[in-house]
């Protein structure tokens, strides 16, 4: 499969955040690759998001990755683990994709071996980061498709749902946005429940 054109993160964050389900995430780190295929993401509207870390468009020491260009990588950590957004348009607008989950596709025993456990790999963002061998300290504000990071043309979903967003019930109205996006009956997303769709949920 060829290296995508990620022109189309530069124009409508919603539309990239569900343009990117289905993308295989691929990354070479200390010599090894592993890789997904986009299950579930989040769009944040930055300056008017309450949820966005770029909300007020205050720059500080921890979201400062966030105010660059799209086609970089913001990574963030909350609880001990990291969290990988892609970013949006251009640098005045600081928006950006949460990576939620990944289907895992190569290098699944070197997953296993970070994560120390062999179910429930990538279903949530710290999760997939670890699989993916992706820390803040390393890779925060790096660009996309530079050899470490690499996006990919991988599968279709049959059909995309969207929801709340996970983990911001304190965000006023930004806890009610639809901008959590899902391939619908793909078991490798947050909280997954029911019984997987055929062939995961890919047409």
């Amino acid at each position: 499969m060829a290296v995508i054109d990620i022109s189309f993160l530069g124009e409508d964050t919603l539309n990239a955040a569900k343009q990117l389900l289905g993308v295989e995430v691929i990354t070479h780190i200390d010599g090894v690759e592993t890789s997904g295929f986009i299950t579930e993401t989040e769009a944040y509207l930055g300056l008017n998001d309450r949820a966005a870390h770029t909300f007020g468009g205050k720059m500080t020491k921890k979201n400062e990755m966030m105010f660059n260009d799209f086609g970089h990588i913001y990574v963030y950590t909350m609880h001990g683990h990291h969290c990988m957004n892609i970013l949006t348009k251009e640098r005045e607008h600081p928006e950006g994709v949460l990576i939620r989950g990944i289907e895992p596709n190569h290098g699944i025993e070197t997953m296993i071996d970070r994560r120390g456990r062999e179910k429930g790999l990538t279903d949530g963002p710290g999760k997939l980061t670890k699989s993916l061998g992706i820390r803040r300290e390393l890779h925060n504000g790096i660009e996309l498709n530079n050899g470490i990071l690499t996006l990919r043309e991988g599968r279709t979903p049959r059909e995309i749902e969207a929801t709340k967003r996970i983990g911001i019930d304190n965000k006023a109205e930004a806890t009610d946005y639809l901008y959590r996006f899902i391939v619908k009956g793909n078991p490798h997303v947050s909280r997954f429940r029911g019984k997987p769709l055929d062939n995961n949920g890919w047409k």
